[in-house]
């Protein structure tokens, strides 16, 4: 609502409550002549006189009752707008909605959404999952999961965590007794279309980029199935891929060379104030992350 308008109903109201100009002013800390002004231009916005003036008293001519009622209605319900968005300040609570990369649907968000959910019953959660993001203001969403740091300057952007990424394949593929980088270029590589190429780095100090793929998947999720299902040999992200690791589903590949880490960044529409549930998750996500 537009705030001139709210002052002006708040100035009537006072008016209309206390009968006399000089009483509203006191209690407005306003002049007379101040309200006298902010009272006659309501009245030519509306083109009707709102208070029938004497030299004593002011009443309400029929329209400024009728006017009244709706004023009285309209700064009560702003006034309960204003404490709701004090709450979302103070007191974490609302429809928090987050994008997240589909990989964060296999476990990742488990523990801290419900942290959250625990810690702040007035939340309500709407999670959508996907590797395509839309632009996070024009899809309306509070909080975006993303492996990229934004540089929009309408934008803020937190680093939640550093993890690692591991060279992958199946345990039952040939290419499981590889040692070697030389190796490799005779098995299958497997690539996400945004990280087709990747750079090895020994212990030593050596480099080695990796062989050019044979298959491009757009899923960071369809490549880990692809690669679990025997197909070739993927770079895959660690937190996403443990567990097949540990039960030997799966079979890290020469482990004495790394690949480049990667970040998951908190990314948010930029306010003056960070609203309260979107801080609280983000606090969460960092804790969690941090014992990734």
């Amino acid at each position: 609502m537009n705030m001139k308008l709210l002052r002006s109903l708040n100035v009537f109201v006072k008016v209309a409550d206390a009968g006399n100009m000089s009483i509203a002013a006191k209690s407005l800390h306003m002049t007379v002549s101040a309200i006298s002004q902010q009272l006659r231009k309501l009245e030519t916005d509306i083109g009707l006189n709102l208070l029938n003036r004497n030299t004593r008293h002011l009443s309400l001519t029929e329209a400024g009752r009728i006017y009244y009622r709706s004023a009285v209605k309209m700064l009560d319900e702003a006034r309960q707008a204003h404490l709701e968005i004090e709450q979302l300040q103070q007191t974490p609570s609302g429809e928090l909605r987050i994008t997240a990369p589909v990989g964060f649907g296999g476990g990742l968000l488990s523990h801290p959404l419900k942290q959250l959910l625990a810690e702040f019953p007035r939340i309500k959660v709407s999670l959508e999952l996907t590797d395509y993001p839309d632009d996070v203001i024009s899809s309306g969403a509070d909080l975006a999961i993303s492996l990229y740091d934004s540089q929009d300057t309408n934008l803020h952007c937190e680093h939640l965590a550093s993890w690692d990424r591991v060279l992958c394949v199946a345990a039952e593929h040939p290419a499981a007794a590889v040692t070697t980088v030389d190796e490799l270029a005779q098995h299958e590589h497997l690539a996400h279309e945004q990280f087709q190429t990747m750079t090895l780095s020994s212990t030593a100090g050596e480099k080695s980029v990796l062989p050019a793929s044979v298959m491009l998947v757009n899923s960071m999720q369809g490549l880990i199935q692809l690669t679990c299902d025997g197909l070739g040999y993927a770079v895959l992200p660690e937190p996403e891929v443990r567990q097949q690791i540990a039960s030997g589903k799966l079979v890290h590949l020469m482990p004495q060379w790394t690949l480049p880490s990667y970040s998951v960044h908190a990314v948010f529409p930029r306010h003056q104030s960070i609203p309260g549930k979107t801080q609280a998750a983000i606090d969460c996500l960092r804790a969690a992350f941090s014992q990734v």
